[in-house]
């Protein structure tokens, strides 16, 4: 079986947003498989998908944190800068942590680890709505 839906996720402020339930409440055709794949893959090149810690909050902030430190708005070496301050730092960040994730489906549900979720890594101050198209196979 292939299915492919689109997700729909409200704007967001910036930082790493834990998604994992909206995901999971708009992609109720893995109920019925035994076994598979979840693709997700965001249609944007200023947020981000990626895996990580599910229940302590202050992980996401030190996410948010590490990665305004590392990749730090305004450096001189920037050319794409019409956009606003936030936007090429918003760019690398994307790029670092990727578009897309792909979790196993066991027994009508996602295989993530007891501590796992699913992050946005929204990297704009104001990047508005996103967009996630879910592929899911299996049997």
């Amino acid at each position: 079986m292939w299915v492919q839906k689109t997700i729909h996720l409200d704007a967001r402020e910036r930082g790493f947003h834990l998604i994992t339930d909206e995901i999971e409440q708009q992609i109720n055709s893995i109920d019925n498989l035994s076994v598979g794949l979840l693709h997700l893959f965001i249609q944007h090149t200023s947020a981000s998908l990626t895996l990580n810690e599910n229940a302590d909050p202050t992980v996401r902030i030190d996410m948010e944190s590490h990665f305004n430190k590392y990749v730090p708005e305004r450096a001189s070496y920037y050319l794409h800068t019409y956009e606003g301050d936030d936007d090429m730092p918003a760019h690398i960040k994307a790029s670092l942590l990727g578009n897309s994730i792909t979790i196993p489906i066991t027994n009508g549900r996602l295989a993530l680890g007891t501590w796992q979720g699913v992050y946005l890594g929204e990297h704009r101050d104001y990047g508005g709505s996103r967009t996630i198209i879910a592929t899911i196979q299996g049997e």
